[in-house]
């Protein structure tokens, strides 16, 4: 297997989490960036994918941290070039797009990873565990933070297929329908938008199982990534993104910090390869779409950055 991955897309999610945690890999290694303007320092930098592809046959995996409209023509050509895929989330702007490159994948005897970064976070785990034979009564999501401090002018997030406040707050349904012991179904939404803007900036959700979900792109200070879980033996609540177990108000498992997750990501991609197997989970994505679907619009104060 070759240890050498390509990093595609350069931005803020990329410096942040892929390299360091490609830089910390006994796995990979860092052989390559394509960017129109980002790259990092002592590593071959292209601005044209199909030259990279052209140029390094060395490199087997590619990973895309580009935004999800364009997202799917990088992953079409790296798989017909013969290389494992890693998409960053969400793994593209549509869901038929990515069934596609699944059976691409599958054709080629390639791996495709549609990576949830927020599922790798530290308290995950045991919060599946710990409600795996639980009678839940009531969940909560309250997914708040500030789209200026995260995507700070990238106006593509508010442009078709940007997402919106689900670009956030599809890490908090990425958790939600990795930890419940039986799945859910949207029954109703909300969403806000801004009068200037294509996407949501807020979104109100319930789901069957007496489930909601509180998204907002607009807080400032402390940011809040709580899932609040009532059963009949008690209250579970992760913190942190899922980084930090409650249990009955009791702190229990966890770290206080997400930067064990992209590491995580990378791990299992060197598994999936080593064994051959793809990855492809659009659970979280359904539920987006089915929001998009059913919400109700609501028109909003213009939103600039």
């Amino acid at each position: 297997m070759s240890r050498k991955v390509a990093l595609v897309g350069i931005g803020k999610i990329a410096v942040d989490q892929h390299v360091p945690a490609i830089a910390a890999s006994p796995d990979w290694e860092l052989a390559a960036t394509v960017s129109r303007k980002g790259s990092v320092e002592g590593i071959d930098a292209y601005t044209d994918f199909a030259t990279m592809l052209a140029e390094r046959p060395d490199i087997g995996v590619v990973s895309l941290c580009v935004p999800p409209v364009p997202r799917y023509a990088y992953a079409e050509a790296a798989l017909q070039a013969g290389r494992h895929v890693m998409l960053e989330k969400p793994p593209g702007a549509t869901l038929a797009e990515v069934h596609a490159l699944q059976a691409m994948a599958a054709a080629r005897g390639l791996t495709l990873y549609t990576t949830w970064h927020s599922r790798m976070a530290h308290a995950v785990a045991p919060a599946k565990v710990w409600l795996a034979d639980k009678t839940i009564t009531r969940a909560h999501i309250t997914w708040r933070e500030d789209v200026r401090k995260w995507h700070p002018g990238q106006d593509w997030v508010f442009e078709p297929g940007g997402m919106g406040v689900f670009d956030p707050g599809i890490n908090a349904l990425s958790i939600l329908t990795h930890i419940l012991p039986a799945p859910v179904h949207l029954t109703a939404a909300s969403l806000e938008f801004p009068a200037n803007r294509q996407t949501p900036i807020a979104a109100r959700l319930a789901f069957s199982g007496t489930v909601t979900a509180d998204f907002d792109w607009r807080q400032t200070g402390p940011q809040t990534w709580d899932i609040e879980v009532d059963t009949t033996a008690g209250m579970m609540a992760l913190r942190m993104g899922g980084n930090v177990l409650e249990i009955n108000g009791k702190t229990m498992a966890g770290e206080n910090s997400i930067m064990g997750e992209y590491p995580a990501l990378y791990a299992r991609m060197a598994e999936l390869v080593a064994t051959g197997e793809s990855e492809v989970d659009l659970a979280p994505m359904v539920h987006v779409a089915d929001a998009l679907t059913l919400g109700r619009r609501i028109e909003t104060d213009p939103f600039f950055f």
